[in-house]
């Protein structure tokens, strides 16, 4: 398709909100010189274009997270926050009065070393780095490794290695199904490649009035609740994760009907370690995993959907992110879930957000000498 789609939508929107002024995108839309509503992000609405890209290639990661560990205080970046709360005891850190636009090298690498502990981080009143456009972005998510070109998602206009999610009252370029009782989704960003991501960051343009949270889960967490001789077993495993739903969804018609590479399948651990912090993760997840390498059919399938429904029912292993405006939240992919919420539809509102997506090392087997061969 055409990149006219975001010249579309963003009329679409223009429409709606001359027809209803209650309908206002929270701090991020200016008038323009006649008088009239824009959006101040239309320059980062999705676009789907007819490039193609070839095989992604294997890479050496160094974890910027690993330098910090050498450093006198880890934690130094954090030492002009003017808040920092824990969401919950294993799960999340909430910050405030920290820019993250103004760290340098080092701030950057403590910053990777913390998230990688603490799973999720989230940064309040960032204009100063949302702003800064998508230069910076790229610039910024670099630091942290080889930047993912995402197979089948919109991106603006020649920065593919934006991935972007936009849902409005007109359409979805989100990988979601309405044939669903629900919306959570839980999923580990495109661990169908040999070398998912690791530290992600991620902000939202724009954002319904309420609702539209995300959703995040520990895998540590996750994997601790379960009985040391499970988990034994279970590192003796290892799935097929597979991108061929993903790029089905978008030859069918939906998403901007885009498929950039050709969808991949790779083997990971059922637990991986991460390669910086020691901790070991249950690496599973519903939206990617689709079968246990050496069981059988019915064997493979009771074991990932016992896992799967562990996930999903561990509250008190969960953090929820309410956004705000100029809201930036870090996760690590290696040790965390996580899953949008999409509850807003019939306010009609706009929710448009931006991923950068580094990618790490090809995941580590908890267990030693586990080989990820067929």
């Amino acid at each position: 398709m055409s990149t006219s789609i975001a010249t579309e939508t963003q009329q679409q929107q223009q429409k709606q909100q001359d027809s209803n002024p209650t309908l206002k995108l929270r701090g991020h839309d200016n008038l323009n010189a006649q008088g009239q509503e824009e959006y101040r992000y239309s320059h980062l609405l999705p676009v789907f274009t007819a490039d193609t890209y070839p095989p992604l290639t294997p890479f050496e990661h160094v974890d910027p997270g690993a330098r910090a560990l050498s450093h006198s205080d880890p934690r130094a970046f954090l030492g002009n926050a003017t808040s920092v709360v824990e969401i919950t005891p294993n799960l999340g850190t909430e910050v405030r009065g920290v820019n993250l636009r103004d760290l340098d090298s080092e701030g950057r690498d403590q910053l990777a070393l913390e998230v990688a502990r603490r799973g999720l981080m989230v940064f309040r009143d960032q204009q100063d780095f949302i702003d800064a456009g998508p230069d910076f972005y790229l610039q910024w998510g670099r630091h942290f490794g080889r930047l993912h070109i995402h197979p089948t998602s919109g991106h603006p206009q020649n920065y593919p290695e934006l991935h972007l999610v936009y849902r409005d009252a007109n359409s979805t370029f989100n990988f979601e199904r309405s044939d669903s009782i629900t919306s959570t989704s839980w999923h580990s960003d495109v661990s169908y490649e040999r070398q998912p991501p690791g530290l992600t960051t991620f902000f939202l343009l724009s954002s319904p009035s309420t609702g539209g949270d995300t959703l995040f889960t520990s895998q540590v967490s996750t994997l601790k609740k379960l009985s040391p001789q499970f988990i034994a077993f279970l590192k003796t495993l290892k799935a097929v994760h597979s991108g061929v739903e993903q790029a089905d969804f978008s030859r069918s018609g939906r998403r901007g009907a885009t498929v950039r590479r050709e969808p991949v399948e790779h083997i990971h651990p059922l637990v991986r370690k991460h390669p910086v912090t020691g901790e070991e993760a249950l690496y599973v997840n519903r939206q990617f995993t689709k079968r246990i390498v050496g069981l059988k059919r019915e064997e493979s399938n009771t074991l990932l959907n016992f896992l799967y429904d562990h996930i999903d029912k561990s509250g008190d292993l969960q953090a929820r992110l309410k956004w705000a405006p100029y809201t930036v939240a870090l996760w690590d992919n290696r040790v965390t879930a996580h899953s949008a919420i999409v509850d807003y539809g019939e306010s009609k509102e706009r929710r448009h957000g931006a991923r950068i997506t580094p990618q790490a090392e090809r995941p580590v087997p908890a267990l030693d000498g586990l080989s990820l061969d067929d």
